[in-house]
């Protein structure tokens, strides 16, 4: 083959090239700064009105772990006018966004899984804390098993409707859901003797300490999240009833750090509240006459002193993680 020119040319042209080449990069680096500046100067004027609003709440919102380098690079940016200043700080920037993503991520599976459970059977696990499913009286024919159906109430208060229990328990809680019904039927609208208020509608639950097994099924045409309950171990998952109107504030009373669980002695004051407090705190003791393995005159005590009353399933006993609000230690005294 012949070389045109030789090889003294071709070396040249090589070096031209690679030098060009260098030279290129090298503007582009040096814009590479202006390019940012340009894009951040124009999402700024788009979002004038709220951006402080905006960026504040979010960079306070966010972990230390991604505040700080954003912060950093911010910090540098306003400090630093030349182009290895903006580049360091953008950088700095772009590593706590990046941190904050895969937060925002992790929280996205963890709360709202339920928008992208698939309908095929795959299971997810939904909760980090005490959840609780809820039956509502309904039950289905699911697998060749009548179960009962729901609400599922989330650590972080999120409530998932058209909840199947399948497996350990389910005809348990449907036997002890069908019992409350019955004794609402016969007490509700009553008086209480001790402070003469009317008797309230009681409702059953189920807190499962850790994380829920779900998946989702259609069913006729409805869409149903089917909690896998064989995949929880027996130790926790306890049963427990309350007033149906605070189930909600149940939930959220095990779930707030400080929250205690106390007994109240038989000559406690608060049976003769003259509210709806002292009327269930009497009730959840009536009903353990009525079902077996209940159990009541408990209250959770959360650091604001709001008491929520409720009684123990004991036909779900539950185990160690939930013995908080199962053996109690704490009497509950009141001076009004």
């Amino acid at each position: 083959m012949k070389l045109y020119g030789g090889l003294e040319k071709i070396l040249a042209d090589v070096d031209d090239n690679v030098k060009d080449s260098f030279r290129k990069f090298k503007n582009k680096i040096e814009e590479f700064p202006k390019y940012l500046d340009e894009i951040v100067r124009k999402t700024r004027d788009k979002i004038s009105e709220y951006g402080p609003i905006i960026v504040g709440t979010a960079i306070s919102a966010l972990p230390l772990y991604a505040k700080t380098p954003i912060l950093s690079g911010l910090y540098i940016i306003n400090t630093h006018k030349g182009p290895r200043g903006k580049v360091l700080g953008y950088g700095l920037i772009g590593v706590g966004i990046g941190a904050a993503i895969a937060t925002g991520v992790g929280i996205i599976l963890g709360l709202h899984a339920i928008h992208s459970l698939p309908s095929s059977n795959h299971i997810q696990y939904l909760g980090k804390g005490y959840e609780a499913f809820v039956p509502n009286g309904q039950t289905i024919n699911y697998n060749g098993q009548t179960d009962p159906v729901g609400d599922l109430i989330l650590s972080n208060g999120t409530t998932l409707h058209n909840v199947i229990w399948n497996g350990q328990y389910a005809s348990t809680i449907i036997n002890n859901h069908n019992q409350i019904v019955q004794l609402n039927g016969q007490f509700v609208g009553q008086t209480d003797p001790i402070n003469h208020q009317p008797y309230v509608p009681l409702q059953d639950l189920y807190v499962i300490k850790g994380q829920v097994p779900i998946q989702q099924a259609t069913l006729n045409g409805q869409t149903y999240y089917v909690i896998e309950a064989d995949k929880i171990n027996p130790a926790n998952i306890a049963g427990f009833y309350t007033y149906q109107a605070w189930v909600t504030n149940f939930v959220a009373a095990i779930n707030t750090p400080g929250t205690v669980a106390a007994g109240l002695p038989g000559n406690s004051p608060v049976f003769q509240w003259t509210n709806t407090t002292g009327t269930v705190a009497y009730q959840t003791m009536l009903y353990e006459h009525y079902i077996r393995g209940f159990s009541g005159g408990y209250v959770l005590v959360p650091s604001n002193e709001t008491i929520v009353p409720y009684g123990y399933n004991d036909n779900v006993p539950g185990g160690a993680p939930l013995s908080n609000f199962i053996s109690l230690q704490k009497v509950y005294n009141t001076s009004s």
